[in-house]
Parts: C-alpha cells; sequence; structure tokens
C-alpha cells in the first residue's frame, strides 16, 4: 500500500485539520467527535441541512458544507458511521431556531446512528427531520443495506435541499424538496480497480485486468455482475440503459447528468464518458438541461465513474442554479 499518511488511524483528523487550514472563511471543524460546520452557523431563521457518513468519499460531505448547501458535516472513520453524538453535535453546532434536516445515505449503520441522533436532539428541543436517499438502481439489497444504496444522488440532494434551506424555505418546504429529489433520481457505477481502506492495507475486492464491477457500490460492494471490459461506448450504454430504464425516464424528459468520478478516473476518461452518454439520452429524447461533471462522491483510490439522472422540473432548476459557496462547488458567489 502506498499512500500519502503518517499513520491510518489518523488519516481523517489530520485531512480535516488541512480542511479546515484551505478553506478557513467557509468552514470550521470540531474535534472530538469530529464535525465540519459551516463558518457562520448556525445562521438565524435557516434550516440546518447536515448530512455526512463514512470518510474516503470526499469532497462529500464535508467538502459541500458552506453557503447554499450543508451546514455542517459529520464524518466517521473510513468507510465507518459516524456515531450519534457526532450527529448530535454538529445538530447543536449548527441548528437554528428554524430547525434541521438530515440527509442519510441508505446504509444500515448510517440510518440506524442518525435516526439515533435525531432522537437526541429532539429531546433536547430541536425540531429535527430525516430523510434517507436510496437512488442506486444496481441491486435491490447490500452487504451493507436493506434496500437499494444512497449513491451519487447524494450530491444534488445536498444541493438542492441547501438551496431551498438558504432561500429561507421553512423545514417542512425543505423537506419537500428533499423528498421529492430522491423520488426522482437514479444512479449507477462501474469499478475498473479497487480502492484499499488504510486500516486494511489490501485492496477491498480483486479484479482481473480485463474485468469490470458493473453496479459498484462507493465501499466496493458487488455490483450486478463481473463482466469483461469493454469499449467506453458499450460500457456508458450499459449505464444508461439500466438508470433510464428504472425510473423511467421517458422522452420529453428534461433531466440533470451527473457524471462522477469514483477517485481514480482522469478527467479525460471522464468527459468521453459524459460525452456518449449525453448523445445516448439524446437519441432517447431525454434534454440534458444542466450538467455536473468530477471526482464528487468517491472511494478513495478507486477507479471507475457513476451516472446519475435527476428528473428536473423548474422549482429544482432554480434550486440547482442558486449560489453556492463551498469548497468543492461553487458558483454564482
Amino acid at each position: 500500500m502506498k499512500k500519502i499518511i503518517n499513520d491510518p488511524g489518523t488519516v481523517v483528523a489530520e485531512s480535516l485539520r488541512g480542511l479546515a487550514l484551505a478553506h478557513s472563511d467557509i468552514l470550521r471543524v470540531q474535534e472530538d467527535p469530529a464535525v465540519v460546520v459551516r463558518a457562520d452557523a448556525p445562521v438565524a431563521g435557516k434550516v440546518a441541512v447536515i448530512s455526512g457518513g463514512g470518510s474516503g468519499h470526499e469532497p462529500l460531505h464535508g467538502g459541500f458544507v458552506g453557503q447554499g448547501m450543508l451546514a455542517a458535516a459529520v464524518p466517521g472513520p473510513v468507510f465507518t458511521s459516524p456515531t450519534p453524538d457526532a450527529v448530535q453535535a454538529a445538530v447543536q453546532a449548527s441548528a437554528s431556531d428554524a430547525g434541521a434536516l438530515l440527509i442519510v445515505k441508505n446504509y444500515t449503520g448510517d440510518v440506524l446512528n442518525f435516526e439515533t441522533a435525531a432522537e437526541l436532539a429532539a429531546a433536547e428541543g430541536a425540531d429535527v427531520r430525516s430523510v434517507v436517499i436510496d437512488d442506486d438502481v444496481a441491486v435491490a439489497d447490500s452487504t451493507f443495506t436493506a434496500g437499494r444504496r444512497g449513491v451519487g444522488g447524494t450530491v444534488l440532494l445536498e444541493k438542492l435541499a441547501g438551496a431551498a434551506a438558504e432561500r429561507g424555505d421553512a423545514l417542512d418546504a425543505v423537506e419537500a424538496v428533499a423528498r421529492k429529489v430522491i423520488g426522482q433520481v437514479r444512479s449507477i457505477g462501474v469499478a475498473l480497480t479497487p480502492p484499499t481502506v488504510p486500516h486494511v492495507g489490501e485492496p477491498s475486492f480483486t479484479l482481473a485486468d480485463d474485468e469490470i464491477e458493473f453496479g459498484i457500490g462507493i465501499h466496493g460492494e458487488p455490483g450486478r455482475e463481473r463482466i469483461k471490459a469493454e469499449p467506453a461506448d458499450a460500457l456508458v450504454a450499459r449505464m444508461v440503459e439500466a438508470v433510464a430504464a428504472d425510473l423511467p425516464f421517458s422522452s420529453g424528459d428534461e433531466v440533470l447528468l451527473f457524471t462522477n468520478s469514483m477517485g481514480g478516473t482522469p478527467p479525460i476518461e471522464l468527459y468521453l464518458a459524459h460525452g456518449i452518454a449525453e448523445r445516448l439520452l439524446a437519441e432517447r429524447g431525454i434534454v440534458v438541461r444542466r450538467r455536473l461533471v468530477g471526482p464528487y462522491i468517491t472511494s478513495l483510490e478507486m477507479q471507475g465513474i457513476s451516472l446519475t439522472l435527476l428528473k428536473l422540473d423548474d422549482e429544482l432548476t432554480e434550486l440547482w442554479d442558486a449560489p453556492v459557496h463551498t469548497a468543492a462547488l461553487r458558483r454564482g458567489v
């Protein structure tokens, strides 16, 4: 294992210190328990949108803390859920009287710990709601979940719910936006190589040089099938078919297309794949109205990509276009 680290046990803490130094105008980092908080939080009169989960998926979630997106993020150890007391600390640090919305990816540990934290926060008098995102179409259940996994759609959900909170929507309205997004977003991912978790020290799984895991999870969980490597046109077509057929997305639909690197795929391949996906969607009569391309929800250094489609309406488009100022996503500010 070759990584730029000192000690596998301090990777997350040391990384958070660097994040805080690099973006001190946007966020601050609380230690023990670890919480990334918007620099000006709590913001009076605005709902705090909070998310989190195991580290190793950066820039998710800490990179999306800031104006127009998350009020706080809770980073657990690598690929491990944060504890309820850490989530509770995030609520305490970022929530005003307007309340808080917790965005939870559908992994068993995350769901249990965020639910417990919401109960603890409510006992302290906070108005806290939670939503669970399960956008991965690859498998019905997985190694770490009952039901579908929460993957790339989480990035879009955090942006859109965060924008609703930023414009001053009440908690009921922010929750309604979040539930609409969850109902209209679908994703799938593929892996060409495995990631290596620092404290494990060896690859999470093995793939032959000519194999691809189709439908991979963001922790390296098994997908739908292991297939032989194929040209980009065929692979992206397989991904578009899996996502578009699920909702289903139909001719005339307007969508946001999110093409994501799992961490180790370079921009040249990512944009190549995005171009193919746009062409294939156009052939189906599906209109790509907005786009996001880049490494926004990763799996350490895993090579691979994911595609996410979100069905847009005027409200979601307006929220997507709203200004945002975070470490990983910034425009209009």
